[in-house]
């Protein structure tokens, strides 16, 4: 390309050399240009990723590759171009309005499993729903459970609506507008949350900066405006023996630690896979 911008992979190539030349011409843009490229060859292709590399590799490059790898080029998240993204036990539609799910909110889940053991949740609360991840994976999780999911935006609310129809879930999950838990008379089993929690201004990859909803990331200077709402509301929408999972940035647990104490609260910090903090549990009153 004359811009100088690597050129993306065609020409008829087979599947497995059009994903060697896609991550080449990835690798300035994104962290994991191989996977990358897998993902959106297997998207192209209309398949997943894994039948893609079992059987496939040998399938003509499609068309629409092209196109496919010059958006991820341009910055734009894998989840936004392909429309889905795997999260726990189910596949989530997502699109521009949600915040793109991460595996670090699975610690989430994991805590709320390692806690409950052999018992389920009978009652589910996602504050900041967004997708629906949280909510959705609870669900999926403890198929007696039911569930409401919270959010301010509408286009969140829809994919999150969206989401639970699709994976049969409609009867089950309940999605409501609303700031947090302000208004709300019910009791919860398990509160799940992922709040904003990035500093104003803090540098982000391009990808997130420049495609994901802002007011998902960034909650002030410090990054705790939105635990600084939560604080007071969590004992009032927990039920008794139930358990909160909120979740913090890596440097964030003393501070978050501090709000919740200072409401009466004992939280906890859990880490995620890698060793860094990422979750504060709350229990609910005996």
């Amino acid at each position: 390309m004359s811009d100088g911008t690597p050129s993306a992979p065609g020409g008829g190539a087979r599947a497995r050399a059009g994903i060697v030349r896609a991550a080449a011409a990835l690798a300035a843009t994104s962290e994991t240009p191989r996977l990358d490229a897998e993902l959106l060859m297997a998207h192209a292709l209309g398949m997943d990723r894994e039948a893609m590399l079992l059987a496939h590799l040998d399938a003509p490059v499609p068309e629409g590759f092209d196109a496919l790898v010059h958006r991820r080029i341009g910055g734009e998240p894998i989840a936004y171009i392909t429309g889905k993204r795997a999260f726990w036990t189910i596949e989530l539609a997502v699109g521009p309005g949600v915040l793109v799910p991460r595996p670090d909110s699975e610690t989430l889940i994991e805590a709320a499993v390692e806690h409950f053991g052999a018992r389920a949740p009978e009652t589910v609360l996602d504050l900041g729903t967004g997708s629906g991840a949280l909510l959705l994976a609870a669900l999926d999780q403890w198929p007696r459970a039911r569930g409401l999911g919270i959010d301010r935006s509408a286009a969140a609310l829809a994919i999150a609506s969206a989401n639970a129809r699709r994976l049969g879930f409609a009867a089950r999950a309940e999605f409501r507008s609303g700031d947090w838990a302000a208004g709300i008379a019910e009791r919860f089993d398990l509160l799940l949350c992922n709040p904003p929690y990035v500093e104003s201004g803090a540098a982000l990859p391009r990808d997130v900066a420049e495609h994901e909803p802002a007011s998902a990331l960034f909650a002030g200077p410090d990054g705790l405006e939105a635990y600084r709402r939560l604080a007071p509301q969590i004992a009032g929408v927990l039920a008794p023996h139930g358990l909160a999972c909120i979740e913090i940035g890596a440097a964030q647990g003393a501070a978050v630690a501090a709000l919740f104490r200072s409401e009466g609260l004992l939280p906890a910090i859990r880490q995620d896979l890698a060793g860094r903090d990422r979750c504060i549990l709350l229990f609910g009153s005996s």
